[in-house]
């Protein structure tokens, strides 16, 4: 039903893969309108089967990666995260309680609850990478120096995709040198 949705989806994280180097276990936060992938403003058209079309397909991608995900909830629910309990822990993330549903969370964040293995909810992380899917803004929840990723083919339906990863700060001005392994 969602094909090409489904083939925009696998296609961005594939063209994301490519163009940045993460570690194993490294966190990638998504932010995702369905709304605006159906051509619609943002918050104005939840669909939970296109919400869970597109997570899976993005989902699948990333965990076979080796990669931790960070699915953002909508505004309604503060843009709380869900995360597998596993992630949470290992990253330090304070649980809060909160259950997404396509009207408060969104259908994307709905999909990450239904389908992540014992998810939980957390208020803030700071990923490593992330893909933001309908100007979700998803930078409060990215390390400090965020760095733009482009991507060749930038949208999911009529959705406009933003793609970052992150580096580690410059510290000591003129005189220092830089490790070039961690830009």
């Amino acid at each position: 039903m969602y094909d090409k949705e489904i083939s925009d989806a696998k296609r961005v994280v594939a063209e994301f893969l490519n163009e940045i180097q993460l570690k194993r276990g490294s966190l990638v936060v998504i932010g995702c309108s369905t709304s605006e992938i159906a051509a619609h403003g943002i918050g104005s058209y939840s669909n939970a089967e296109l919400g869970e079309a597109v997570f899976v397909a993005m989902y699948e991608k990333l965990v076979k990666a080796k990669l931790a995900v960070a699915a953002q909830c909508c505004e309604h629910l503060n843009r709380v995260l869900i995360m597998t309990e596993e992630d949470a822990e290992r990253f330090g993330y304070e649980i809060v309680n909160v259950i997404p549903q396509p009207k408060a969370g969104g259908s994307f964040s709905t999909a990450a609850w239904k389908h992540m293995k014992n998810p939980v909810a957390v208020e803030h992380v700071q990923a490593h990478a992330g893909i933001d899917v309908g100007d979700t803004l998803i930078g409060m929840h990215l390390k400090s120096v965020a760095v733009p990723v482009r991507i060749e083919h930038p949208m999911i339906g009529a959705a406009h995709i933003v793609c970052a990863r992150t580096r580690a700060k410059y510290v000591g001005g003129g005189r220092a040198y830089y490790n070039e392994a961690l830009e």
